[in-house]
């Protein structure tokens, strides 16, 4: 019974959305209309160039061009691993903006840092320089007003959103479910690229989406992510990639979206519009847009740290990935995997989820088989440090295959990394210190949110999407390595090829693998007579293809003992300097492990849509 009225309330969503799918077409015209006349034409500067901030990225845009006309290594590449520093440059290029600014994003907010990057993009569009912002629509802004505000700005900015649910903008609750249950394969095609591109010469380019959790903003929850900035001709690709999304039918005009479009239209026939959105702590903003002004500053930290690279390609799936079969279409899976097959010594790969893809097992098992001696290594969430638990019980099932049989060496990021900290992302203190949870509630395991943690504190997650191959390729994108960036989301990457500038990506992932930043996965200990009855059940568990319910886990969380050195989770000195700390440390949640295991056991079925 209870199953029946599951089907009805499905059913009845969908029809629900599909309704709101079939808005007035006639109200959509009329905002469209409405919003054209809207729009100011009046540039507040003569050319577009007359007001831009001085720059000194443009040493860089010279010495490229200089490098091109006399055939040296024409691109300059500046890693970005810190949040606000990112953002500090991200104000800055769009306060030099001359011609034009292309944003393209997964996640596009309202919050302090996506308003502020709204105000300065507003800002160059008035001044006359052309303006594009491309986001996905399912986690990006659903406030209709600014939405409708944007879309009325000026005539040198446009505003789309990627693939709307129901031609909206807003997606509730039933729309969502609809989504998934009657149109699976449109609703799960996202649009996961982040690009910035300014004056067709200069772009940032890695796993950041405008969000204050990106940049150390987070009130109680950062990342710990990384960009990078880009000269030089391969900026031409993307420009190209950036305008095949730009006009395919998916990507949808935020004042043709229905929702909008009401308040478009309500606020014309008289309507109050609502106060414009402000930043919640303008202090921080100050801060980080005098950063942005600084010239000497942005010299420093942007200009002479800049890598001369002769190759870089950038690879960009198309916007139709989801629904051809062409395999071209999926340009950035296989170029990882061709990358990944012409390792010889060393694979360092660091991502936020590790559900590789069957294809991925399959490539990297034959890599072991072939080269027993390959080092595999892996920078990727704990359960502890994870925004998305589901996906890191789907891991579980697939972590004794890559320990025993791969044999990776997995680092899990802790959730208050405390080695090297100020290298390795936000600096300590930034962001807002969360409030002591009451300790006679007790905690709860929410889909929607990370798992609680045993104490407090501001809790970093790893989001960085990276490889660098055998010390001398490089990869940075957005890519999370799992089976939804292959098949489902839209993704783009830069590859290097470069050994100096591979090394220092190294060197940065290598941050977060030290003892104090990451816990080490390896086999238990061993227990003679109970391993192999143990390992004997567990490989049966493995195969099975949906069910891993088998208790008893291969591999565990291991951390270095005091006043020991660090090695490798398969060096013989391994067990005398570290010790195990269970399976899930930091976590406190009630029958932790049995929330987990249901997971495992039922959450494979949907590791192709994580």
């Amino acid at each position: 019974m209870r199953g029946v009225a599951g089907r009805i309330a499905l059913y009845a969503a969908c029809l629900l959305a599909l309704a709101a799918c079939a808005h007035n077409r006639a109200l959509v015209r009329e905002s469209a209309a409405l919003a054209a006349q809207a729009r100011e034409i009046a540039s507040g500067c003569v050319a577009g160039h007359t007001c831009a901030r001085p720059s000194p990225l443009d040493e860089l845009v010279e010495a490229s061009r200089t490098a091109v006309a006399a055939g040296a290594p024409a691109h300059r590449l500046v890693l970005m691993p810190r949040g606000e520093d990112s953002l500090a440059l991200r104000l800055h290029l769009l306060r030099a903006a001359r011609r034009s600014i292309d944003l393209q994003t997964f996640i596009l907010s309202d919050d302090d840092s996506g308003l502020a990057v709204i105000d300065e993009l507003v800002a160059a569009a008035r001044r006359g320089v052309q303006v594009r912002i491309l986001a996905d629509q399912l986690f990006s802004i659903d406030n209709t007003a600014l939405l409708a505000r944007l879309a009325r700005v000026h005539a040198n900015l446009a505003m789309r959103l990627y693939n709307p649910t129901f031609g909206k903008a807003r997606t509730g609750k039933l729309e969502f479910a609809a989504g998934i249950v009657c149109c699976f394969s449109n609703f799960n095609q996202r649009m996961h690229n982040k690009l910035l591109l300014v004056d067709g010469e200069v772009a940032v380019i890695g796993g950041r989406n405008v969000d204050d959790r990106y940049f150390d903003w987070g009130a109680d929850f950062i990342y710990r992510d990384r960009d990078v900035l880009v000269v030089g001709p391969v900026a031409a690709a993307m420009a190209d990639s950036f305008e095949e999304f730009w006009v395919h039918p998916r990507s949808v005009a935020v004042e043709r979206l229905g929702d909008v479009a009401q308040q478009i239209v309500a606020e014309a026939r008289g309507a109050e519009a609502p106060a414009p959105e402000h930043v919640a702590d303008p202090q921080r903003l100050a801060r980080v847009l005098a950063r942005a002004d600084d010239p000497d500053w942005v010299r420093r930290e942007f200009v002479l740290p800049a890598f001369a690279v002769e190759r870089v390609e950038y690879f960009a799936d198309r916007p139709d990935k989801r629904f051809e079969r062409d395999a071209s279409n999926r340009d950035l899976s296989a170029r990882i995997a061709a990358l990944l097959a012409e390792a010889r010594e060393r694979i360092v790969l660091q991502t936020p989820y590790l559900v590789l893809s069957r294809e991925a097992r399959k490539l990297l098992k034959a890599k072991r088989e072939a080269n027993p001696g390959l080092e595999l290594v892996v920078s990727t969430n704990s359960l502890a440090a994870t925004d998305a638990f589901y996906v890191y019980a789907v891991s579980q099932k697939y972590k004794r295959q890559f320990v025993r049989d791969l044999r990776m060496q997995i680092y899990e990021y802790r959730p208050f990394p405390g080695q090297d900290e100020a290298a390795a992302g936000a600096a300590p203190g930034d962001g807002a210190t969360p409030a002591t949870p009451d300790r006679k509630s007790k905690p709860k395991l929410n889909r929607k949110e990370p798992v609680p943690l045993a104490r407090p504190g501001m809790r970093r997650g790893m989001h960085a999407k990276s490889i660098v191959i055998d010390r001398r390729i490089a990869m940075i994108g957005s890519h999370n390595f799992d089976p939804r960036s292959d098949d489902l989301n839209t993704e783009n990457g830069l590859i290097v090829w470069d050994p100096a500038f591979a090394r220092a990506l190294e060197a940065d992932i290598a941050l977060d693998l030290t003892p104090g930043n990451a816990w080490v996965i390896a086999p238990r200990a061993l227990v003679p007579g109970v391993t192999e009855v143990n390992s004997a059940i567990a490989t049966v568990s493995e195969e099975l293809p949906f069910f891993d319910l088998w208790p008893f886990r291969y591999a565990t969380s291991w951390q270095l003992k005091p006043g020991q050195e660090p090695v490798g989770p398969y060096d013989p000195a391994f067990g005398a300097r570290y010790e195990p700390v269970g399976d899930f440390p930091e976590v406190a949640v009630s029958m932790k492990h049995l929330y987990t295991r249901i997971l495992i056991a039922f959450g494979l079925g949907l590791a192709p849509i994580l």
